[in-house]
This record gives C-alpha cells, sequence and structure tokens, in this order.
C-alpha cells in the first residue's frame, strides 16, 4: 500500500515546484514510510510514497517505461498482475521488476484507458503519457483505495491519496461546500464524490478520468458497474452455495501473495471467520490473526473470534479497548482530514495498531454485508416495501406518518415495542424510508440545527437526494438490490473503507478485502 500525489498543468508547460511537491508527498509518509521518489518535467509533477510488499528490492515509483515515455505512480494492488504480465510478454513487452505496477505501464502502452479493465484488484494509479501529453487516472471498482482532486484557478490539476497532501497545495480552495455539511449531517459521512470543500472531489469507485494539456474540462468516466443479473439456468441451493465458496476461496488465494509477513482481522463474525477459515485451508503454517475486546459484554465479541482462533489453530492476538478511551480523537480528526462520524474509528484504529506488531498485510472480512445483503435493515426494508405495496400513498403517508410522529420513541422498551422508526419508515416513500433507516441526524433535527444562512445556501437541498441520484443510474429494479446498491455506492466507499484506509494507513499497514473481489 502506498500514497501517491500530482501536479499536472493544464494551461501550459510550466515548471513544477519541486520544494511543494515533495511537501505533498511528504505529508503521506505513513500511507508508505519504505521509500519515497518524485518525477517531474515541464508541466508535471508525480510524487509516490512506497509501502514495500512485492518484490523489495524493485518496484520503485514513480515508475518509468523502457522507452521513458510513460511513468506510473499507484497505490493498492494487482492480484492477477501474473496473468497480465504474461498476455503483456507475448505481445513482445519486456519486464525489468517483478512488481505488479510494470504491468500497469505496458498495460497502458497496450491497451491505453482499456488496461482497467484488465485489472482484477485495488487500486488508484495516475499514468503520464509524454507521446500523447495525456494524464489518465483510475479507482479500483469499489472504493477500497481513494483518490482525491482539484482543478486550481491558476490551471493546475492536483490529485493524491489524501485530502491532507491537496491542503499543503496554498492554491487549494478552502471554501466549505453547504450540500456536502447536508450530507454529514445526513451519512455521517461525506458521500463520493464530493468532499467538505467546494470545488474539491473524490474520483468515484468504478470511475476514471483522462486529462490533456490545454483542455480544462474535468469529465469523470464511469468503467464499471455493479450488475445484478439474474442466472436464467435454475439452480440448486447447494449449487449456489459451492459456487460461492470456491469463488470466496480463490479470492482469498490470490490476496495471500506477498513478500512480507501477512495475517487478518478476525472479529468472530461471519465475515472475518470465512477469510480465516479460508486462509487456514490454504497456509501450510498457523493463520496470524488479531482482534479487539471491550470491556462491557454487550460489544464484546472476542469470546467468538477466540473460538474461530481455537477451530483453525491461528497464532492469536488479543487486546482490550477501554471504551471511554478518548485520546485518539484529536489523532483521528487529522487522520480523516474532513468530517467523519462513525464511532467505530477508534476501535478499527487499535486493531490496526495490533496488526502492525506481527504483519505488514491483513485479509478483513469488509464488504461481506453490502455484498450478500447482511445487514438487518435490508431485511426490515423488504418487510416495509411489502407494507407500502399494500396500501396506497393516500392513506399509508398520512397514517403511518401521524403514527411515527406520536409513538414514543421507547428505547427502555423490549424491541418488540420499539416502532417509532418503522413506523416513521412505512410513512415515507421507498428512498426516504431507506434514507431514515441509515442516516445519523433526522430531517427534523437537522432543520433544527442548521443556520438560516446555511438554510438557505442549501436551496432546498437533501442528503436524500444522494440516494436518489444513485437510483437513476442502477441497473436493478429489486428492492433489496436497489438498497444494496445504494449501500455499494455510499455507505460501503464512504464509511466503510474510508475508516479502514485511514486507520491501516496510520500504521503502514496494507488491508486486504476479498469479499470484494468484483469477478
Amino acid at each position: 500500500m502506498c500514497g501517491i500525489v500530482g501536479i499536472f498543468d493544464l494551461q501550459a508547460r510550466r515548471g513544477i515546484n519541486r520544494e511543494l511537491l515533495s511537501r505533498m508527498n511528504e505529508s503521506q509518509f505513513h500511507r508508505g514510510p519504505d521509500e519515497g521518489g518524485i518525477h517531474i518535467e515541464a508541466g508535471l509533477g508525480l510524487g509516490h510514497r512506497r509501502l514495500s510488499i512485492i518484490d523489495l528490492g524493485g518496484g520503485q515509483q514513480p515508475m518509468h517505461s523502457r522507452d521513458n515515455n510513460v511513468v506510473v505512480t499507484f497505490n493498492g494492488e494487482i492480484y492477477n498482475f501474473m496473468d497480465v504480465r504474461k498476455e503483456l510478454e507475448t505481445m513482445g513487452y519486456s519486464f525489468q521488476t517483478h512488481c505488479d505496477t510494470e504491468v500497469i505501464v505496458y498495460g497502458w502502452q497496450a491497451w491505453g484507458e482499456g488496461c482497467v479493465d484488465r485489472f482484477r484488484g485495488m487500486f488508484a494509479f495516475a499514468v503520464w503519457d509524454r507521446n500523447q501529453q495525456t494524464l489518465f487516472l483510475a479507482r479500483d471498482r469499489l472504493g477500497v483505495k481513494p483518490l482525491y482532486y482539484a482543478l486550481l484557478a491558476n490551471g493546475q490539476f492536483i490529485f493524491a491519496s489524501e485530502l491532507k497532501a491537496l491542503k499543503e497545495h496554498p492554491d487549494l480552495p478552502r471554501e466549505l461546500d453547504p450540500t456536502a455539511i447536508e450530507e454529514y449531517f445526513g451519512f455521517g459521512y461525506v458521500p463520493d464524490p464530493k468532499t467538505i470543500y467546494k470545488n474539491v472531489y473524490k474520483l468515484e469507485p468504478g470511475f476514471c478520468l483522462t486529462l490533456k494539456q490545454g483542455q480544462m474540462a474535468i469529465k469523470p468516466r464511469q468503467y464499471w458497474n455493479v450488475k445484478f443479473a439474474v442466472n436464467p439456468a435454475p439452480r440448486s441451493e447447494k449449487e449456489i452455495g459451492e459456487e460461492l465458496v470456491g469463488r470466496f476461496r480463490e479470492a482469498v488465494k490470490i490476496r495471500m501473495m506477498a513478500d512480507v509477513p501477512l495475517g487478518a482481522f478476525l472479529s468472530g463474525g461471519v465475515d472475518s471467520s470465512g477469510v480465516v477459515a479460508m486462509m487456514a485451508g490454504l497456509s501450510p503454517d498457523p493463520v496470524n490473526t488479531c482482534s479487539i475486546s471491550f470491556g462491557d459484554p454487550a460489544y464484546n465479541e472476542s469470546k467468538f473470534a477466540a473460538q474461530v482462533a481455537e477451530r483453525y489453530h491461528t497464532a492469536h492476538r488479543v487486546e482490550q479497548v477501554d471504551p471511554d478511551d478518548f485520546s485518539l480523537i484529536d489523532q483521528l480528526a487529522g487522520l480523516y482530514d474532513e468530517p467523519y462520524a462513525d464511532s467505530s474509528a477508534l476501535p478499527t484504529y487499535r486493531v490496526c495498531e495490533l496488526a502492525k506488531k506481527q504483519v505488514t498485510v491483513v485479509l478483513s472480512g469488509d464488504g461481506g454485508d453490502e455484498n450478500l445483503g447482511g445487514y438487518r435493515r435490508h431485511r426490515w426494508h423488504t418487510y416495509e416495501e411489502q407494507m407500502r405495496s399494500w396500501l396506497p400513498d393516500s392513506l399509508r403517508k398520512p397514517v403511518f406518518g401521524t403514527l411515527g410522529r406520536v409513538y414514543p420513541k421507547a428505547d427502555w422498551a423490549p424491541k418488540i415495542f420499539r416502532a417509532k422508526s418503522t413506523l416513521e419508515s412505512i410513512g415515507r416513500d421507498s428512498v426516504e424510508g431507506y434514507f431514515h433507516s441509515v442516516s445519523v441526524m433526522s430531517n427534523e433535527l437537522r432543520g433544527k440545527l442548521f443556520s438560516q444562512q446555511l438554510k438557505h445556501d442549501l436551496q432546498g437541498y437533501q442528503a436524500v437526494d444522494v440516494f436518489r441520484q444513485h437510483l437513476r443510474n442502477a441497473p436493478t429494479d429489486h428492492p433489496l438490490s436497489q438498497v444494496q446498491y445504494l449501500d455499494i455506492k455510499t455507505y460501503l466507499p464512504g464509511d466503510i473503507l474510508t475508516k479502514v484506509d485511514r486507520a491501516s494507513m496510520a500504521h503502514a499497514l496494507e488491508v486486504r478485502v476479498p469479499l470484494l473481489d468484483h469477478q
């Protein structure tokens, strides 16, 4: 895992400030403490911080092609790089290293923008093609790796793995985006492609961007979208289960390649336990596993993790986290660079800290709930959709809307009597109902919190509009698939993967997510 940074002059081939580029690059030192490098030429500067995982002695970046016409800076892992390399070798390309970065260099020369379709992995990279005077950027399909960018008033396009690197540039605008504030107080994070700042963006998962000198338009292009195709051939549950296990095992296997110590997070839940089970079956040595425990038994799953560790004979480590440990709050704010409100950021930081004592690479179970419909809210949404289908809007909205308003918020009562949120959701349409179930602050509370000036600036914009925009492009009309799609486009990259990337990179730890293999 690494950090990348760049400055590209779209207006002219003016000189790049080496000191500024170095400062931007070094602000991400934690992402790659092993090595650093920069490349500068007229109108372009690229930087890289390296965490060495494969080909420890080679693979320095920015990496050049043999003819020096192509330069790459890359963050991530291409798990099928050996297959891609063999294909490129049959086309006449020769390789000088044993790392995956070089397949991006020659993949670009062979296939241009189409190279991204051949890569299987997690990545954010930039390719400079001197002959074409073109800069090409791409982010992996599901957003495991981050990529921020901005076009400055002076015509410079800047990009980096983290927002803090862009903030090193003195010309970066720092004006807050009112719609991003609304989205933050709705979701607890700022969903892609926005950031908390106006005119500063994240490249969305599954998107790429091509830039040429003299062309000031910034138009990201989607190269991949999740599919919900139904297999027309009927199959038994047993056959589907066997295929799932086979695909899962293969996704784990290709993520176990590393020239450094490897392990896994083990929470005791289904997803991480499944990852550890697959690793144990594929490794001749005990798998290194780690868990975080809590003193409060209501939140402590370490006993389940211990059962899995015992069953698969892992080399297991556990550390207890104090739920009242607030010492990290200021540090976490610096890590995330913009507002972020997931309370699990603290234990995630601690488990990464623990893992780094043993290993440099870990596999995690992230993505299983989004991919396989595992959240409780998915089940409740399907129930609510049934209720919506039974009653006409003219009756459902006023009746259930009123019931939701007057029903007490009985957090103290048994779960069967805690119906306020459900009643409120049924009183809304499908999109508003699901937003209500995932939002961290209700529309009513945001209305009370926001100043009149902020409300004026919003001009009626609401965070739920993020969902509506995504559903316009959703390749499915099935109620469950639609909310899975929304999670994959918002919660997964904006919350889960952001949390894991920042916490792991703070400790120079690489996290791989087999359940998010796009195949």
